[in-house]
């Protein structure tokens, strides 16, 4: 006796259809949280240039 194939199988079972929309829900807000963080590194690490560079342009002029 074979098992029934997902289309013979009936309605979706409510539980398993809130576990996939939770978890796409989930892989979205990751995503979206993967790419603010690259943006605010991003920032970072340009701010951190700019202070490195007037800071030795401060430097270079002092006397």
């Amino acid at each position: 006796m074979s098992s029934p194939s997902p289309e013979q199988a009936g309605p979706p079972d409510p539980l398993d259809v809130l576990q996939r929309e939770y978890d796409e829900r989930r892989r979205a807000e990751e995503k979206r949280g993967e790419r603010y963080m690259w943006w605010y590194l991003g920032y970072f690490l340009f701010g951190i240039h700019i202070v490195a560079f007037v800071m030795i342009f401060a430097i270079n002029h002092a006397n």
